[in-house]
């Protein structure tokens, strides 16, 4: 599908028809997060996000695993690498540890996981922060925190939250219990099952880069702004996105209405507007 664009030590992106695989590249680790792990999928998505021709993103782990959780044993070996972890930068929202999951939530385009083998602890918060999670039935899920007497701390207080009760987000916290990819549908954790999630991945993203690049920067803004605010502080924003979507530059918004009302004008989308870069 894709050509190799930029190769970091422990991150590959290829990119093709405006679409970024983005592939977790430790595969004789199942993909466990090292400190230069934590470094290389921050800068790829720091990348990313300012590519405005980017219509979606898709998220995997080479070999056998999508990602097996943090390597305790590696980032343990230096004392301070906690420190990096989980020190804030002044005036930013996220910490590193944060970052490798919080980054595809604001990255301006979906993101969609494709999970296999082994998704536990913060892997599993790495996927959580895609817009789509397509997994095996057999792929194994944990919050595995637990086992090392921590709790989530790569943003999955608030990831989680929006897709379980409160009672299932504790006792899955609580337990470090692993589960199947069939009962993480169930709860609601997954989108949806596949035997090959990469190729349904394609499918989805290919699908949403026929959109208007706004729209779709748009609703994944509007969504992720709204889930839990207030009646009027979502209907605020829902005005304030329209807006930016009919005010000019606006040949996004023509180009998909004449499309969608069969207009025999071939009109293509231009890049996404610099708005959305960066929310």
């Amino acid at each position: 599908m894709c050509e190799p664009r930029v190769k970091i030590e422990r991150v590959l992106l290829e990119e093709g028809a405006n679409i970024c695989v983005v592939t977790l590249n430790r595969p004789d680790k199942k993909n466990a997060l090292d400190m230069d792990m934590f470094y290389a999928i921050r800068d790829a998505a720091r990348d990313l996000a300012s590519d405005r021709s980017l219509r979606a993103v898709i998220l995997r782990g080479a070999g056998s695993s999508f990602c097996a959780g943090l390597d305790v044993k590696s980032v343990l070996q230096n004392p301070s690498n906690a420190t990096k972890l989980i020190d804030r930068p002044a005036g930013q929202l996220t910490n590193l540890a944060q970052d490798v999951a919080w980054s595809w939530r604001t990255l301006p385009v979906p993101v969609i996981a494709c999970m296999h083998g082994y998704c536990l602890g913060g892997g599993f918060q790495i996927a959580l922060g895609a817009d789509f999670r397509i997994s095996t039935p057999d792929c194994k899920f944990a919050i595995m925190e637990a086992k090392w007497g921590l709790i989530p701390d790569m943003s999955g207080s608030v990831l989680l939250r929006e897709l379980v009760s409160i009672d299932i987000a504790k006792e899955l916290t609580m337990t470090a219990r692993v589960f199947d990819g069939t009962q993480a549908l169930k709860y609601g954790l997954v989108t949806r099952l596949s035997q090959d999630p990469f190729s349904e991945a394609k499918a989805l993203a290919l699908e949403v880069s026929t959109r208007s690049p706004d729209c779709v920067s748009a609703a994944k803004l509007l969504f992720n702004s709204t889930w839990d605010a207030t009646e009027k502080e979502a209907l605020e924003i829902e005005t304030k996105l329209q807006r930016e979507l009919l005010i000019p530059p606006l040949q996004n918004t023509v180009t998909a209405g004449a499309r969608g009302l069969g207009f025999p004008i071939n009109i293509p989308f231009k890049n996404r507007q610099e708005f959305w870069r960066g929310t």
